[in-house]
């Protein structure tokens, strides 16, 4: 798809170890996805902080490991930018790649620089901070109630379907000024779903197309009626960017609060249930539900992997020469599980000095981690307040991951619980 990017004329040089040689690992169809950290122990140990990796069709791509390493890539732009048109396998890439939605470029954010993305990221850094967090958390506890109501005389739940994955879905559309119900908020989301994290069978370049209309449809509409939302804030910041420019951003806010929210709920969830540790305290234990959010960002961090950055120029990073145009995924739960940084194994639970938000100036804006953190510790203590006896259903070692290498989310949490008479 060559008119989606500006290729390097002499590609990469034969060779190099990032390019199909090298013992490259195809992070496509592992059988380490249930359990990625063994590949990341075994690319760290063969290859060092920075491993030559093959993604969906043999693309070749280098995956940052280490903490250090993958801190130095998000300061420094100067070196790692994020305008993929730098790429030096476009001429590679089908316009139906499967990634096409990670990297295909568009007038986004997420792939500005320099003082064009401090505009832009400026705009969304004011809208969210006209987002009231005490409101938010209001909100989300009374679509905690509602969800919690549709099941809680059953006894039984399937919580990744009915109230992790919801819950962030409706309390983000409300943030940006769309109905929380009805079919088209519930396409736009599946179609998040499938451009983010496509199963076998869906399109996720047609459904990345999909997700653009319909939100170019809400800004049409806040465009004629403003309100008191993340939209609207948008569009009217004397900023003063383009609809198109606008659609591509609430996009990326969208998609950056949805599903990785609903995977840090569904984790935490999964940690507290599982874990003996938390046992003792986890009927309305707040201290140890804080403690286990964050453990979570360490450990099972809902994004496990970005893609990416690209090499502005020849460089150096973790003993490895990567070339002009090379592409750089940022291999974030292996940085967080570092032993460089961790090397007793033991992750301390109070420390938040984690990659799960990024790093730099292309690091989530401010406030958004903390709208995130409201929504979670909102859902996980309203959960475990309501149904106070919750317990799994299954035995811990039933539970399925999903088969992705870029988001860390189970398939299923099944529970159980005395019925509640509404």
């Amino acid at each position: 798809m060559t008119e989606t990017g500006s290729p390097t004329p002499d590609g990469p040089p034969p060779g190099c170890p990032a390019h199909g040689g090298g013992g490259a690992l195809r992070l496509a169809g592992l059988e380490y996805q249930q359990t990625p950290s063994q590949l990341y122990r075994t690319l760290r140990r063969e290859h060092g902080a920075v491993a030559p990796v093959l993604l969906d069709g043999d693309i070749p791509a280098w995956l940052v490991l280490g903490y250090s390493e993958l801190s130095y890539v998000t300061n420094h732009d100067e070196l790692f930018a994020r305008d993929c048109r730098r790429w030096n396998q476009w001429p590679n890439i089908p316009p139906d790649w499967p990634l096409m939605p990670f990297v295909g470029y568009q007038p986004s954010v997420l792939f500005t620089e320099g003082e064009e993305h401090q505009r832009r990221a400026g705009v969304i850094t004011e809208a969210l901070e006209g987002v009231d967090q005490f409101e938010l958390a209001r909100q989300c506890r009374e679509i905690a109630d509602g969800l919690i109501a549709a099941f809680a005389g059953s006894g039984e739940a399937e919580l990744m379907s009915t109230y992790a994955h919801a819950l962030p879905m409706i309390a983000v559309v409300q943030m940006c000024g769309m109905p929380h119900s009805g079919t088209d908020t519930e396409r736009l989301v599946d179609d998040l779903r499938i451009s983010l994290d496509a199963a076998e069978g869906d399109d996720p370049v047609a459904a990345y197309a999909r997700v653009g209309e319909r939100i170019a449809q809400l800004v049409k509409e806040k465009r004629e009626r403003p309100g008191p939302d993340i939209t609207s804030r948008m569009l009217l910041h004397p900023a003063g960017l383009t609809d198109e420019e606008i659609v591509q951003d609430l996009i990326s806010i969208i998609a950056a609060a949805q599903q990785p929210t609903a995977n840090w709920i569904c984790n935490t969830l999964r940690l507290l249930l599982t874990d003996e540790r938390f046992a003792i305290n986890v009927s309305g234990g707040r201290l140890s539900v804080g403690e286990a959010l964050n453990e979570v960002l360490w450990l099972d961090t809902p994004t496990q992997n970005f893609i990416g950055r690209w090499a502005v120029r020849d460089t150096q990073l973790g003993g490895r020469l990567i070339r002009a145009g090379d592409c750089v995924v940022l291999g974030i739960a292996a940085a967080n599980t570092d032993p460089q940084i961790w090397p007793e194994s033991h992750v301390g639970a109070e420390n938040s000095a984690h990659l799960s938000f990024s790093n730099g100036e292309h690091r989530c804006p401010y406030p958004a981690p903390l709208l995130a953190d409201v929504m979670a510790r909102t859902a996980v203590e309203t959960l475990l307040e309501r149904l106070p006896d919750l317990v799994l259903s299954v035995e811990p070692e039933e539970l399925t991951w999903r088969d992705s290498i870029w988001m860390r989310g189970l398939t299923a949490l099944p529970v159980r619980f005395t019925p509640v008479v509404q």
